[in-house]
């Protein structure tokens, strides 16, 4: 089903359109590709939604520094000092997280209306990132197919291409809480990650030297325990890089009995608990498991490349499974 969402400033349409299969509903916005809603059922058969959103377009355009649901990129993360080095060039990036870029920069993915279409069981986003938007080289057109499977497991795939080289690394930045609105700090969910590294950060979250063993640490969530709080860390995943998605992560929820899956084509997972989350919703209220590259990978050698060259297809693939137990 496709509705008037929204109208911005300038007159442009805002569409939403609501997905529902295998007793899954979602709701995608053509603005910033936000995923708005995701209603799934608790052990008692009760449906609610489990991620973070706003009931309107107005809250999204009032409150955009949280990207609740939205597609970032071109670059998700951080890349240290706003600029990067390809092919003996320095590119100079927008700065929108102090000296830094985050999430494509002051005006990205997260900020345009995409073009949207239908698909089996879904939709199908695209637009094109021209030469020099936030900076980044390189015109990419990017596709995003947002579908409910067979078991009502939301997919997320992406494609891209470009004229010129470039980096490409998007994901979608949901906050999940599995006990549904007005639940509470999500800091007692259970988490378990398949990652037996992470990437040490300073202050500025850009990753220091190497990934470092979880063993002993804070960040060992190889077995199931409760989150907590205090992480905003990208997770080095064991599979590496995929051609088909794996599944990585399992978040649940005592309280309702709905159980998160997450399988990813991607090497690395970024669990941000949401400390820093603002009205209208208080710190603690999500929790965003961003499957991606790892932070400042263009200017670290010594990390997967996000590098995309013409001739080339990105592909990536995550999917988010929802179950009770």
């Amino acid at each position: 089903m496709n509705e008037l969402f929204g109208t911005l400033s300038d007159g442009t349409p805002v569409h939403r359109w609501t997905l529902e299969r295998a007793g899954a509903r979602v709701r995608i916005l053509s603005y910033g590709g936000i995923v708005q809603s995701v209603e799934v059922p608790d052990r008692h058969g009760v449906s609610a939604d489990v991620v973070l959103g706003f009931a309107g377009l107005e809250g999204y355009l009032a409150h955009p520094e949280p990207y609740l649901g939205a597609l970032v990129g071109r670059y998700a993360n951080r890349i240290a000092g706003g600029r990067f080095p390809l092919d003996g060039r320095t590119y100079a990036l927008a700065h929108n997280n102090g000296p830094n870029t985050l999430h494509g920069g002051e005006r990205g993915f997260d900020k345009r209306v995409w073009d949207v279409e239908p698909v089996e069981c879904g939709v199908r986003l695209s637009r094109v990132s021209p030469h020099g938007e936030e900076g980044f080289p390189g015109r990419l057109e990017l596709a995003v197919t947002y579908t409910l499977d067979e078991r009502g497991a939301l997919r997320i795939a992406y494609e891209a291409v470009t004229d010129a080289p470039t980096v490409c690394n998007p994901t979608n930045h949901s906050y999940f809480h599995l006990g549904g609105p007005g639940s509470g700090h999500a800091g007692g969910h259970e988490l378990r990650l398949a990652a037996s590294a992470y990437t040490p950060v300073d202050d500025a979250l850009i990753p220091l030297g190497g990934p470092d063993d979880v063993t002993g640490t804070r960040f060992d969530f190889r077995q199931s325990r409760k989150v907590g709080s205090g992480y905003d860390h990208n997770f080095v995943l064991d599979k590496g890089v995929t051609e088909a998605a794996v599944e990585v992560a399992e978040l649940y929820d005592p309280a309702s009995g709905r159980v998160l899956t997450v399988s990813t084509t991607e090497p690395g997972l970024q669990l941000y608990t949401a400390d820093q989350l603002g009205e209208p919703f208080a710190p603690g209220d999500g929790i965003a498991l961003e499957t991606q590259h790892f932070p400042d990978s263009p200017n670290r050698a010594d990390f997967p490349s996000t590098v995309l060259r013409p001739g080339s297809v990105f592909r990536s693939e995550t999917v988010y499974g929802f179950s009770v137990r």
